[in-house]
């Protein structure tokens, strides 16, 4: 199976700026595109949607607990039944939008620590999966945790994705900061073709933790997205599937 490079974006919001989606678009396969609840809006989403179009690149939604201003990275007490109704919505809105334009929902991610609650707390993996029943997509989410097993065992494809600009504990266990800091291109690069060939991450403590790369997330608030993108699509080119634009 070819590696994907997939993007968190569409994340500006009224006036606001967040990331530079134009810049970093040519260098990804997949938009995970803001729904609303952490960043976006109706005409952010838009206008993601049709970005994402014009360069062939295939877009999914990307859910949020209603944490706006958190930017979703906090975690919330959330019942299963609401929790799968507010990432229904969501999901519901980008899907109205990529009808407008002619395009397909590609593929469901929840973002932030709604991302880390499932990969840990049965009923949030099973809220994303209620939801996901309903658009009857593939699922990215993290190896070695609910995802992988939760999601395939309720008739979900899961995709794995390995994260170039993120930490890894020695547990093999993501560090999500609510301000992603710079991170060295060549580095994260190595470290990406390492996670393809050998199945190998690097822990902060530089221990060896088993992972699996079907897709390759950059996020495009971390400050160097573009260069780190860039960096990346280079190294792992040999892997990734031909981009039709």
């Amino acid at each position: 199976m070819a590696v994907t490079i997939n993007c968190d974006m569409g994340e500006s919001f009224g006036l606001y700026r967040m990331g530079d989606d134009a810049g970093i678009i040519p260098f990804i396969h997949v938009a995970n595109v803001a729904c609303g609840f952490h960043a976006s809006d109706p005409d952010h989403m838009r206008a993601t949607v049709r970005l994402a179009r014009a360069h062939g690149v295939r877009v999914g939604a990307h859910p949020s607990l209603p944490d706006l201003q958190g930017f979703g990275r906090r975690e919330m007490k959330m019942g299963r039944d609401e929790l799968a109704n507010a990432l229904i919505y969501q999901i519901g809105a980008l899907t109205g939008f990529l009808r407008a334009e002619g395009v397909e929902l590609n593929h469901i991610k929840p973002h932030g620590s709604l991302y880390g609650m499932a990969a840990r707390q049965e009923d949030a993996a099973h809220a994303v999966c209620d939801a996901a029943d309903v658009f009857g997509v593939p699922i990215l989410g993290m190896t070695g945790t609910l995802h992988e097993t939760v999601y395939p065992a309720r008739g979900h494809r899961f995709v794995a994705e390995f994260y170039a600009d993120l930490d890894y504990r020695p547990d093999g266990s993501l560090i999500v900061t609510r301000e992603h800091e710079a991170k060295d291109p060549a580095l994260m690069a190595a470290r990406c073709l390492r996670a393809i060939t050998e199945g190998k991450g690097t822990a902060i403590d530089g221990s060896d933790i088993p992972v699996r790369c079907e897709t390759i997330c950059i996020h495009s608030d971390t400050p160097n997205a573009i260069d780190i993108a860039r960096a990346v699509s280079a190294a792992v080119a040999p892997f990734t599937p031909e981009r039709t634009a």
